[in-house]
């Protein structure tokens, strides 16, 4: 006889609006073969399947991040890993720390630090020197888009007071000019000929410890959104999943987004598509996929990059003539755009500012205006400042909105180092997800992880309060920019699935659908909106397998501001 599981006992949130109530979920050979209700699981029919009782809690598909980096994830939590500090004072401690741990290392590598925790968000290379010891140290920004070096570090990659900064970046220098120890966006790159290549062995490791702790989040497929590029000395990622996945350990789902140079040209269109063919023949499952693309419009608001219709001001007020950058000139985004959608890649794009967000969808309508409808299901990732006469355009493109809600909420890094240098009222257009909402625009969700927690019900809890557990203050943006648990929840399952182009059978609880599924306690829905947070995966379930068993909750720490959540607190950068 077939393996046969019935989860019963609890409602069941299908993928889309309100759970059912008193209905079963069976599932043989690792699909869902009925939803039925509880009754008819009564039957003799169903005497010999196993029963899984879910006391009352909720039985959700298996949640997938739709914007993630697991490899590097992974890989910084074996190493210097700066997640966990508070301040400036606790990172010297942490770095100090892994130091005398690791005499052996010639470069301390690492992550995690956070830019609300220094004078303009730039940490001095002295605190490193000091705790370091004089070794030459690089560590990467939560956002990663920011690079922490020592002095060591700096003079081994030549850099001097004469380095001109790069055209995608920026060093802090001192007063006579000397790197200060922060270089933002594209500087970081000064450091590419000298910086430690990260090991294929230690690569897969990090993949390994990726999945264990995205496994134990009740993620169970993720879009990986930098694959076929180096980046902060990590390598190409694909090689870690491909080991995984003949290894047999891959147990998760991935679509792999594969990185456009912004420095290369059209070409990279071809070779994108080969290597997609090629995953496509070897993972006939579709373990590996990669049929997306993924394009960096723009940088980050926090260190001023972010490309903005209007320009950032400075410390008294006053409008400089920086309005950020934008990493590819539009007329160009708009032909890779348009030559990635006729050749069937989805187009993942990083668009945070607001000319960003207008400039990636300028370039989906002339896409549009080429091709026809493709159902690339291309998407836009992050959206912190969307013009309101940009909302309407993302239903009307197909365009689907991949939120990281759990930026949607006051804090440090956004009180201090971002709305201070935006316009006035610019604080009322911050992350509108309501509006969007409003105007029938698809969403998928993802974490960014490592930038903020991978935990996805942490980000539900911010996209539905608009506000971190206990904060004091009012809901980012206002009331209306909140999301209601169905769509917020519907984000993490069946949107993400829409554009991972696997909701043919997963993201759903319904007939032929793999029986990837979590289960949360309490239940989310019935529980007042500000105890979200408290609610945590007891089990996560792949193709019908348990995967994962919550231990035993211990006692409830203090919750932390949404960007400062760290990686162990379920947990990520």
């Amino acid at each position: 006889m077939a393996d046969e599981l019935i989860f019963h006992g609890g409602p069941v949130f299908t993928g889309a609006g309100a759970p059912l109530e008193q209905h079963a979920v069976v599932v043989r050979d690792g699909r869902i073969v009925a939803v039925v209700p509880e009754t008819s699981v009564a039957l003799p029919a169903f005497a010999d399947a196993e029963r899984v009782d879910l006391g009352g809690a909720l039985l959700s598909p298996g949640f997938q991040d739709a914007h993630i980096h697991p490899v590097g994830g992974g890989i910084e939590l074996l190493q210097c890993n700066l997640t966990e500090a508070e301040d400036a004072a606790q990172s010297a401690e942490l770095i100090r720390a892994y130091a005398e741990a690791n005499p052996e290392e010639e470069w301390i590598l690492g992550g995690g630090w956070g830019m609300d925790h220094f004078p303009g968000g730039n940490p001095p290379r002295g605190i490193l020197d000091e705790a370091a010891g004089g070794r030459p140290v690089l560590l990467q920004s939560r956002d990663h888009h920011s690079t922490w070096a020592s002095t060591a570090a700096i003079e081994r990659a030549g850099i001097t007071a004469d380095t001109p900064d790069p055209d995608d970046g920026r060093i802090v220098r001192e007063s006579d000019g000397y790197p200060a120890g922060t270089f933002h966006e594209g500087a970081g790159d000064l450091f590419a000929a000298v910086r430690p290549a990260t090991s294929d062995d230690l690569a897969y490791q990090g993949l390994l410890r990726a999945q264990d702790e995205l496994i134990a989040l009740g993620i169970t497929g993720w879009q990986d959104a930098m694959v076929g590029a180096d980046s902060g000395g990590i390598a190409d990622p694909l090689a870690a999943y491909e080991r995984a996945a003949a290894d047999g350990r891959l147990l998760v789902h991935v679509v792999g987004a594969q990185w456009w140079r912004r420095d290369g040209g059209i070409d990279q269109v071809e070779r994108m598509a080969e290597r997609r063919e090629r995953a496509a023949a070897a993972h006939p499952d579709r373990r590996i996929d990669l049929g997306t693309t993924k394009i960096m419009v723009d940088g980050v608001a926090e260190n001023q990059t972010a490309a903005m219709l209007t320009p950032y001001r400075d410390d008294a007020g006053h409008d400089t003539c920086n309005h950020g950058l934008s990493f590819i000139e539009p007329e160009r985004l708009r032909e890779y755009v348009t030559a990635l959608d006729a050749s069937g890649q989805q187009v993942h794009m990083h668009a945070l500012g607001d000319r960003a967000v207008r400039e990636a969808l300028d370039a989906l309508q002339v896409a549009r205006d080429a091709n026809g409808d493709t159902d690339g299901r291309h998407h836009l990732a992050h959206l912190q400042v969307v013009a309101a006469d940009d909302v309407p355009r993302f239903a009307e493109l197909g365009a689907v909105a991949n939120i990281q809600a759990l930026w949607a909420t006051h804090e440090d890094q956004l009180d201090e180092l971002t709305l201070p240098f935006l316009q006035e009222g610019q604080v009322d257009r911050q992350y509108p997800f309501g509006d969007l909402a409003r105007d029938g625009v698809r969403f998928a969700a993802g974490s960014d992880w490592p930038v903020s927690t991978a935990d996805p019900l942490a980000a539900i809890h911010v996209a539905v309060n608009r506000a971190y557990p206990g904060s004091e203050h009012p809901p980012l943006g206002g009331e209306h920019q909140r999301l209601d648990l169905e769509t917020a929840l519907a984000a993490y399952t069946s949107g993400s699935a829409y554009v991972n182009r696997r909701d043919d059978d997963t993201g759903s609880i319904r007939e032929g659908c793999l029986a990837n599924l979590v289960v949360i306690s309490p239940d989310p829905f019935r529980i007042p909106a500000d105890d979200l947070h408290l609610t945590r995966v007891t089990s996560t379930w792949i193709e019908g397998r348990r995967v994962y068993t919550a231990p035993e909750p211990a006692a409830s720490a203090p919750a932390a501001p949404a960007r400062t959540a760290s990686a162990d607190d379920r947990q990520e950068s």
